[in-house]
């Protein structure tokens, strides 16, 4: 009994997480994205890569490696901005709504390495 019980609460948690597309669904620019954070030295923070609605189109933002580097804003393969981050925390200035005006965030792949 106890085991089914287990098996059940774990089909309950699986089934209530959000899916993630492979890696191999993401544009091909991403997974280069990805592929360059995977060869190089695990950062701290781990990077993020998160989906967004934003100006009409899907662009994805890619985390920063720390501090005082900008994060990315990447739409049709193509940097569009670095909303955050540098020197002043406010990015390069090129999309200075994007906190407010992208939707639907998705976090499509996290570096689950370790230190």
């Amino acid at each position: 009994m106890r085991t089914l019980v287990s098996l059940l609460a774990l089909v309950l948690v699986l089934s209530c997480q959000e899916k993630n597309p492979a890696p191999e669904q993401l544009p091909d620019c991403i997974q280069s994205v990805i592929q360059e954070i995977r060869n190089g030295e695990v950062w701290n923070p781990p990077a993020q890569i998160y989906r967004y609605d934003f100006q009409g189109r899907e662009v994805f933002y890619v985390s920063s490696r720390c501090c005082d580097l900008p994060s990315l804003v990447i739409a049709d393969c193509d940097t569009l901005c670095a909303p955050d981050g540098g020197l002043t925390g406010r990015g390069d200035g090129r999309c200075p709504d994007f906190s407010r005006e992208a939707k639907n965030p998705k976090l499509v792949w996290e570096d689950k390495r370790q230190n």
